[in-house]
């Protein structure tokens, strides 16, 4: 799906919920709609876990980062490599989604 279509589906669901897009109520249900599940990561280090280092340890797959501090910020990683609108290799995930 591109990048329009799925905010335009975004945008929909949003408008039914009454929220915003970048919602976690509106998100995760159109994410698991599409395939993805969700999992913790555990908090066995407050801010030492990275999305790079998130990255290392999932070389393969498609997942998205729910980021700590950035209650509607998340982050997508493709196959190791993660894509955002600035470098948040450093920011600490706190659950991710992914693709099954």
């Amino acid at each position: 799906m591109d990048w329009n279509q799925v905010y335009v589906n975004l945008m929909s669901e949003g408008l039914d919920e009454a929220d915003m897009p970048n919602m976690p109520a509106v998100w995760k249900p159109f994410l698991r709609e599409h395939g993805f599940r969700s999992y913790i990561i555990p908090d066995t280090c407050p801010g030492c876990y990275t999305v790079r280092d998130f990255c290392e340890e999932h070389p393969i797959g498609t997942y998205v980062l729910a980021i700590n501090g950035h209650t509607n910020h998340v982050v997508a990683v493709v196959d190791g490599s993660y894509y955002d609108t600035f470098d948040s290799g450093d920011e600490t995930p706190v659950f991710y989604m992914k693709k099954e």
